[in-house]
């Protein structure tokens, strides 16, 4: 076994295999729908993506929960025992308690353990952003670079992940209350779509709007095109709320613009999905800011 593993919770929303590929543990978050408890797997064991958007569509109401510590450290205490340095790579401490377990384990169990080196990085991301700040890693890892080396490139480099997204239905936005109720009325009939991005704590803001569907996936291209650090030598996220379609057609325009050949496109899950609803279209690549 290596001599230290990355680990990670669900809200990275990466693809099953490509998980699985990049030898990740991985946390699942909870979510209840209708009043019974899912946990997110990446592999959604416990519930199809497709069935998820399916019932947040019919209304039905969901609410969700972060890992405990309990949760992890009862993952990461065996990996500790088989002489397993440990670095985990958490969600947004901006938008969960994920974050918070994660520390606290951390330190319990490197006090338990002090032999062993036992890391906890805030990666004020989410979803796929927090994916592409693991799969980069995971990279760094491979070439050999040790577990100080890449806890030290991922806080250093975090607040270069841009974070931009758009959502289809505002009514998702202000339930969560990022939006007044009569913001997302008069935007519902005038087709008014936001665009938002994740600050540099984390939070999910607010940051434009523009009429119509392809305006706004065209508006999360065009913040690239302004931003991007050489976006050709990257690989680019897009995580969409059960909207393929969009997310190639996002990924294409960018290849078109920016000559990007590299994309990996997944489901923004149940976690984020949530809060954001159907529709949810997301994009993630490094640049000078976010």
């Amino acid at each position: 076994m290596a001599d230290y593993v990355i680990v990670t919770d669900s809200s990275c929303d990466l693809p099953s295999e490509l998980a699985k590929e990049l030898e990740l543990v991985v946390l699942p978050l909870s979510f209840h729908l209708n009043g019974k408890e899912y946990h997110n797997y990446l592999d959604e064991r416990e519930m199809p993506i497709g069935e998820f958007y399916r019932r947040i569509r019919a209304g039905e109401p969901c609410t969700t929960s972060a890992v405990n510590v309990d949760a992890y450290k009862s993952a990461m205490e065996p990996l500790l025992q088989q002489g397993v340095d440990i670095l985990d790579i958490a969600f947004s401490s901006g938008l969960s308690a994920t974050y918070s377990s994660a520390k606290i384990a951390c330190e319990e169990l490197a006090e338990k353990y002090p032999g062993r080196k036992v890391f906890a990085v805030d990666t004020l991301a989410a979803s796929l952003g927090q994916g592409l700040l693991i799969y980069l890693a995971v990279q760094m890892k491979r070439a050999g670079k040790s577990i100080e080396e890449v806890r030290g490139w991922v806080e250093e480099n975090k607040l270069r992940l841009c974070h931009w997204f758009t959502v289809d239905d505002l009514n998702h936005l202000k339930r969560g209350g990022r939006i007044s109720g009569a913001t997302a009325l008069f935007g519902t009939m005038l087709n008014i779509k936001p665009v938002l991005h994740v600050d540099d704590e984390g939070h999910l803001i607010p940051m434009g709007k523009v009429r119509g569907r392809r305006a706004s996936l065209d508006a999360l291209a065009d913040h690239m095109e302004q931003s991007a650090d050489d976006p050709a030598s990257q690989t680019v996220f897009i995580s969409h709320g059960d909207c393929r379609e969009d997310a190639e057609y996002l990924a294409g325009e960018i290849k078109r613009r920016m000559g990007v050949k590299n994309f990996v496109i997944g489901n923004v899950g149940p976690v984020i999905g949530t809060h954001s609803g159907p529709g949810t279209m997301a994009l993630f690549f490094l640049g000078s800011k976010r």
